[in-house]
């Protein structure tokens, strides 16, 4: 009986772990599968590559139109989604307001340092001159950051 007991110890010790591994990666599949076919026209997207957009057409069975500019239309597999994303609010100004400000104030202590530089010395860099109101008004978006194992 003793000479059972260590390798049945040690079949339950190896054996339990893959159980439950396969059976988290089955519902995290599953979940996945959930949110690909659920995708409608015009919801916000990620895709494995990294790509924003928009979505525009899903009339096929395997693939999906996704707008990434204004008038540019690309088609992607469904697989190629990653998550659905929250649509950017430009409504909402009273978080956007206290965010500029914080930013603003910090952008705006090395600008003032930029411009006392930039009296004292006649070379002064290209990107120090860069007022805080036209690193606002650039065109980039920066994509908010993935949030890993938060389900």
């Amino acid at each position: 009986m003793n000479q059972l007991l260590l390798p049945l110890l040690l079949l339950l010790v190896v054996a339990v772990p893959l159980v439950m591994g396969t059976r988290k990666q089955k519902k995290q599949q599953a979940a996945q599968q959930e949110m690909q076919n659920s995708i409608a026209p015009g919801d916000r997207v990620m895709t494995t590559s990294g790509m924003y957009g928009t979505v525009a057409d899903t009339s096929s069975d395997t693939t999906i139109d996704i707008e990434i500019a204004p008038g540019v239309v690309t088609t992607w597999l469904r697989l190629a989604v990653r998550e659905k994303v929250e649509p950017v609010v430009e409504g909402d100004e009273t978080a956007e307001t206290d965010g500029d400000t914080a930013v603003a104030g910090i952008e705006s202590a090395p600008a003032e340092t930029a411009a006392a530089t930039t009296a004292t010395s006649s070379e002064a860099p290209a990107q120090e001159s860069i007022s805080a109101e036209e690193k606002q008004t650039s065109g980039a978006q920066v994509a908010p950051p993935l949030e890993h194992g938060k389900k």
